[in-house]
């Protein structure tokens, strides 16, 4: 009998210990994209569409392009999966020469509030390059290169169901001024910036050349 409640004792405590692992591992599996979340991750990395949609650009003006004010990003990360078709971005998206962009309806005059970008492609460590130009009130339009990374993430519903959101995280803003022109090329890791018109006074013609490393953080 004391032999049976030794044996007995001893299975609980493995079965104790066994149980906290066996509940971590089940967690870890959970939060690795099931296929088809991972496939739609890397087709948004090489199209940077979403089931075939173009993103938002007015994603890029809440990312900061459109407050001039401050001088760091407040707005970060945005589900960009949620993002189309909702009523936040719910202004028409079009295309010109692989530019998409987007205009505030309802707005009229001459102070049209205007967001647009072209993708420029991802690197081989997985980051994105975008170039935005944002125009509000004024003449100005001002160009910013963004360096975007994108990922899975797991969160919980509306009705207690866990779901994968997909979402499009800002890692890096480079201002490329007033009405910027030139040139985005990517090479491995690095991105090639080469500046024909600097600003609304630049005529010259000039090429300038600025190389920026696309690094995580």
């Amino acid at each position: 009998m004391a032999r049976l409640a030794a044996a007995l004792a001893v299975l609980w405590i493995v079965a104790c210990s066994v149980a906290p692992v066996t509940a971590q591992a089940a967690a870890h599996g959970a939060s690795r994209p099931d296929a088809a979340t991972a496939g739609l991750v890397a087709k948004v990395r090489r199209t940077f569409k979403v089931h075939g949609k173009p993103i938002p650009p007015e994603i890029f003006r809440d990312f900061g392009d459109g407050d001039l004010a401050d001088s760091g990003n407040i707005w970060v990360t945005v589900n960009v999966a949620a993002a189309i078709g909702s009523n936040l971005y719910f202004d028409d998206i079009k295309e010109d020469g692989g530019w998409f962009g987007q205009k505030k309806a309802g707005q009229k005059g001459g102070n049209e509030e205007e967001t647009s970008y072209t993708f420029i492609g991802s690197t081989d460590n997985g980051l994105m390059v975008v170039i935005a130009e944002y125009s509000g009130e004024g003449s100005g339009s001002f160009y910013t290169l963004h360096i975007l990374d994108l990922a899975a993430a797991r969160a919980i519903d509306l009705e207690g169901k866990p779901y994968w959101q997909i979402n499009l995280t800002s890692i890096r803003s480079v201002p490329l001024v007033d009405r910027w022109s030139g040139e985005v090329s990517l090479a491995k890791n690095s991105i090639r910036v080469v500046t024909t018109r600097s600003g609304p006074a630049d005529d010259s013609g000039a090429r300038r050349t600025m190389t920026i490393e696309a690094t995580r953080p």
